[in-house]
């Protein structure tokens, strides 16, 4: 466990601080206990993302050992999703919970699709729940897979744990109906300038889960290294995957890894997003190939963190059969409908070089089926129809800079809002913070949760956003503790801001339910940042 948080969190702890209601819905719940103690039932709805509407009606649910997980045995994929939950309750409980079809789950929690349900759109759910069972009803499978989030948290934190606990385990009474503000919800994961492995990046995923992220968006390649197979250009892995920050030996991923990863991802529902950066932050492409270079000559492989050096050459051929080959062979493997092609610090490449490179490979995307995501620097050329632009600048942003992507907003270009100031997860918390970054500033918990993505972009047609993301850079970590410790306890904070309706956006309430989320997090085994602006149980 990583000794570089500032203080280190409780390990194994239930406690709880008591707490106000979730801020929503029809009624307040009260906490059902008193300090320093995890209530038997959870009041209802009082989870992260906090959910739409909440109505506390009734006695509890029990878990117990003669529980069914009911589903539609004839849907692969609610089989599937009621296998996962089976899986998730499973050690904690020590009860079988078989998963059978819903007329043989009297009395059980039943996973039900309706397809006719128009109003939960693609992603929503309305979860039920009374003593005589557990009901959670979706359009489509995606919206049984958050549901099943819900339910998880509605449980007591121990259920997150490997091995059998006492419970009980009960569920709040009353019926929570739900469906996501924003239709994208993503995170970052930088492999480039640290690489992880096909498990690490798996365990991210399901932190992912939990708080009802869509879209896994990949940093496959940079000045520091070269993440994926691609077999007409073998150096790329072979050479410019050799390494990373600080000179440590890097990776890749083969096809068949990428694939792997791919599809763990979608059993999440997650879409996996890949970023190919071009045509700055390529240095580890350079230096496998001299001729993608103006001169011909390689540079040395690059294992520092300063950037905006690199650049391929914008006049030669042989840059767009380079180009053509990556991303041919990268979305042949990416089912998902987006393929980012980067396009920031491109500050080697002359604003006019800059503008001839993606007017040649934003049709590139397109020929091989995919929409172009794009860093907000795209807006410099022309985006593509359909393109979405990724808004990664700060409050303190010229006024210039921000009108430009909102003018394009205005033309139809949609926006993903990862505002660095903001959306950063690898900017240090506070001046003691030994990991992370401050070109950004300083991010605290608060900082990071208290925006509204709607109007955080003057200018900028609501209706342009299509949601936000929480990129994780990684020039300074280099562990799955690293990780947790920049990822929590803001990324929980962003996913509501993704999910959760403007309405109930309040820092007061907010930080309470995070600080209830401490146990899970111990349970988890995630190693997170105690912020001192969190009341965590115990403090």
């Amino acid at each position: 466990m990583s000794q570089r948080r500032r203080i280190p969190h409780l390990i194994g702890s239930l406690l709880l601080v008591a707490a106000a209601g979730v801020g929503c819905g029809e009624a307040t719940a009260d906490s059902g206990a008193g300090a320093g103690t995890e209530p038997e039932v959870r009041p209802l709805g009082r989870i992260v993302p906090v959910p739409a509407s909440v109505t506390p009606e009734g006695e509890p649910y029990a878990l117990t050992r003669d529980t069914r997980i009911g589903v539609d045995t004839s849907s692969r994929a609610s089989k599937a999703v009621g296998r996962y939950l089976a899986g998730l309750l499973r050690p904690a409980t020590g009860f079988p919970l078989p998963v059978v079809d819903e007329e043989a789950a009297d009395g059980g929690v039943r996973l039900r699709l309706d397809p006719d349900d128009g109003a939960l759109g693609d992603e929503g759910y309305r979860l039920h729940s009374a003593p005589d069972g557990v009901t959670l009803t979706a359009r489509e499978p995606a919206g049984l897979f958050r549901g099943v989030q819900t339910l998880r948290q509605q449980l007591p934190s121990a259920v997150e744990h490997d091995s059998v606990q006492p419970g009980p385990w009960n569920i709040a009474g009353g019926t929570i109906t739900d469906t996501p503000r924003y239709a994208y919800r993503g995170a970052m994961l930088d492999v480039s300038r640290h690489f992880f492995t096909v498990d690490e990046v798996k365990r991210y995923i399901d932190q992912l889960a939990l708080y009802k992220i869509n879209t896994l968006h990949l940093h496959l390649s940079d000045d520091q290294g070269w993440r994926i197979a691609v077999d007409s250009w073998p150096r790329l892995t072979t050479h410019g995957g050799s390494t990373e920050v600080g000179g440590t030996p890097g990776g890749f991923y083969t096809k068949a890894q990428y694939k792997e990863i791919v599809r763990y991802a979608a059993s999440r529902y997650q879409e996996v997003i890949p970023e190919i950066d071009m045509p700055g932050h390529t240095f580890a492409a350079l230096s496998s190939y001299p001729e993608l270079n103006c001169d011909g000559i390689a540079p040395p492989l690059y294992t520092g963190v300063k950037v905006g050096k690199s650049s391929l050459c914008v006049p030669k051929a042989v840059t767009y059969d380079f180009v053509d080959d990556v991303i041919r062979e990268i979305a042949e493997l990416t089912p998902g409908r987006y393929l980012h092609i980067g396009g920031d610090e491109a500050h080697s490449t002359s604003h006019a070089d800059y503008v001839t490179f993606m007017d040649k490979v934003q049709p590139v995307v397109a020929k091989y089926g995919k929409t172009v995501v794009g860093w907000h620097q795209l807006t410099g050329a022309t985006p593509a129809k359909d393109a979405l632009v990724q808004y990664w600048g700060l409050d303190r942003t010229p006024a210039a800079e921000k009108e430009r992507v909102a003018a394009a907003a205005r033309n139809g270009t949609g926006l993903i809002l990862s505002p660095a100031d903001r959306a950063y997860l690898d900017m240090k918390y506070a001046n003691d913070t030994t990991l992370g970054l401050t070109w950004a500033g300083y991010v605290e918990v608060r900082r990071s949760y208290d925006w509204d993505p709607a109007t955080y972009l003057p200018g900028a047609p609501e209706g342009a956003v299509r949601g936000v993301e929480a990129p994780l850079w990684t020039e300074t970590l280099s562990t799955t503790d690293d990780l947790d410790v920049m990822a929590f306890p803001r990324l929980p904070g962003l996913a509501e801001l993704g999910w959760s309706p403007a309405s109930t956006h309040d820092w007061d309430t907010y930080k309470v339910r995070l600080a209830e989320q401490a146990p899970r997090f111990d349970a988890l085994g995630i190693d997170y940042y105690r912020s001192p602006q969190v009341p965590w149980p115990g403090e």
